[in-house]
């Protein structure tokens, strides 16, 4: 039941699941609520209702395993780079353990230079939990890379709900709405933070604004 459950979601993302994944998607399950934080420092808090409200944070240097697709949908990129990093975190790593799940997973995105649609590649990373950081298991699938990522100052903002291209720039333009003209963060990327698996329909999201 849980794996047509997920074969569902999937093929709303227009993307199939392989039989091969029904371990991962029973293991992730089972281990479903003990989920850690990626570390971070709150800098300040904006807004007067939770609604408007966004928040300034930094992000300490750290590894993290990435993903890299470019799908005609972001939503296909993001599912299969998923599945990928499920594999990893299960299995397929060099102690041949289950890692531990962080949240959340991030997606790096482009926009194109008139911004009005994304760019196809997106990078999709998961943060090594603290036990791994000093010494990341070695991935068996070639296409993920352990990545040490410089500390990140960012300003985020919350959404809930499916992940489209259209939802994502939807966002991207009321965060630039509520906070005005400004140099102070990058046009051109961004990061779709995600807290919940894809199963989730309501799901938690946060578009970030990379601080320059």
């Amino acid at each position: 039941r849980l794996f047509a459950h997920w074969e569902a979601v999937a093929s709303a993302h227009r993307v199939s699941l392989p039989r091969d994944m029904a371990g991962p998607i029973a293991q992730m399950a089972r281990h479903s609520q003990a989920r850690e934080p990626v570390p971070y420092v709150s800098l300040s808090q904006h807004g007067k209702c939770e609604e408007a409200a966004y928040q300034e944070r930094q992000y300490p240097a750290g590894k993290w395993a990435c993903v890299t697709k470019g799908e005609p949908m972001y939503e296909q990129s993001i599912s299969m780079s998923f599945m990928k990093l499920m594999r990893y975190i299960c299995k397929e790593n060099s102690v041949g353990c289950y890692l531990g799940m962080t949240v959340p997973v991030l997606n790096e995105i482009h926009l194109t230079k008139d911004e009005t649609e994304l760019e196809r590649e997106v990078v999709t990373a998961y943060y090594l939990p603290g036990e791994f950081q000093q010494n990341p298991p070695v991935p068996m699938d070639p296409e993920i890379h352990i990545t040490e990522r410089a500390p990140l100052r960012v300003i985020t903002r919350v959404f809930y709900g499916m992940t489209t291209e259209e939802t994502i720039l939807r966002e991207i333009s009321l965060f630039w709405e509520l906070l005005g003209s400004t140099d102070s963060v990058l046009r051109e990327t961004y990061i779709v933070a995600s807290y919940e698996n894809p199963s989730i329909p309501q799901r938690r999201n946060e578009i970030w604004f990379i601080c320059r």
